[in-house]
């Protein structure tokens, strides 16, 4: 069964283009469904049925798995059997006309204005990976691109002479400008502190750790959460807070959603409405506080 895994795995990359999270993404949850299988006795995935992916998905549940997770668990599955189907390894698709559970989605977390002013002031000045952490930090507020954006940028993306990054994510790509505080924080970790980090003069990388190699995801996570506790900010920050604060710091300053949909890359313009729906209800809250007659 491991084998169709790898296969499904390469047809996500090289056909779909999906990126390499995404595709670890898929096989975990796959990995995971295949195993349980193996202790229910299904020894191949031809043998598996709409009972098994119901009864998998019932025991997430009972484990106390959140729903936005067996939500994402199913649309795995569907996928995995929908590539199975059209390769003749299965007949039918056990997990046809399944419902996810519904997901409550919750407001994206935002950081205030100080927030953001407090987090930028971590870094060491004097110190390589100080400079590269500020300059990271400045860079992912500016311009509200996603972590694995982040991580993936090469330093041919950066023009600081005319003050933009090419950023090529997932889904399309597009130009993105930044402002005089991450370009002054870029400069100076590209002019002074990236050639003393790098162990290959030919390295690509725009952001590297401490060996030399391209800084992972996971890296760059734990960096953000250093200097939460170093602020002493109690609002839990992800490199994704930073990707929210952006987009509701613009709204908030008179920027137009169809500009901000552009500069994050999202494919619909809802996906950004929701920024505009925590602002008005941040306004109505401020109305109702302070009008006399609210």
């Amino acid at each position: 069964m491991y084998a169709y895994i790898e296969e499904y795995a390469s047809f996500l990359k090289n056909v779909r283009r999906k990126s390499l999270n995404t595709v670890e993404s898929y096989k975990r949850d796959i990995n995971q469904y295949i195993t349980y299988l193996n202790k229910c006795g299904v020894n191949e995935i031809s043998d598996s049925v709409r009972t098994n992916v119901l009864a998998y998905l019932l025991e997430m549940k009972n484990m106390g798995k959140a729903s936005s997770t067996v939500s994402r668990t199913l649309a795995s599955l569907r996928s995995f059997y929908m590539f199975l189907v059209q390769n003749g390894v299965m007949e039918n698709d056990p997990t046809a006309n399944l419902e996810a559970p519904k997901v409550e989605k919750k407001p994206p977390r935002i950081l205030t204005g100080a927030q953001v002013e407090l987090l930028m002031e971590q870094p060491s000045d004097t110190d390589n990976k100080g400079i590269r952490d500020r300059a990271m930090l400045e860079l992912l507020y500016a311009t509200g691109i996603r972590v694995s954006e982040l991580i993936n940028l090469n330093i041919g993306d950066v023009n600081l002479f005319m003050g933009f990054i090419h950023c090529a994510g997932d889904r399309k790509e597009r130009i993105i400008p930044i402002g005089n505080k991450a370009i002054d924080a870029l400069g100076r970790y590209i002019d002074k502190t990236r050639p003393y980090m790098i162990r290959r003069g030919d390295e690509k990388a725009l952001f590297v750790n401490c060996s030399g190699e391209r800084l992972s995801r996971q890296g760059f996570w734990k960096i953000v959460k250093h200097y939460q506790h170093t602020a002493g900010i109690t609002t839990e920050i992800t490199p994704h807070t930073l990707r929210h604060s952006f987009a509701a710091h613009l709204l908030e300053n008179g920027a137009d959603l169809h500009s901000i949909q552009e500069m994050m890359g999202h494919a619909d313009i809802s996906s950004t409405q929701v920024y505009s729906n925590l602002i008005n209800k941040k306004i109505k809250a401020v109305y109702l506080k302070a009008h006399p007659r609210a």
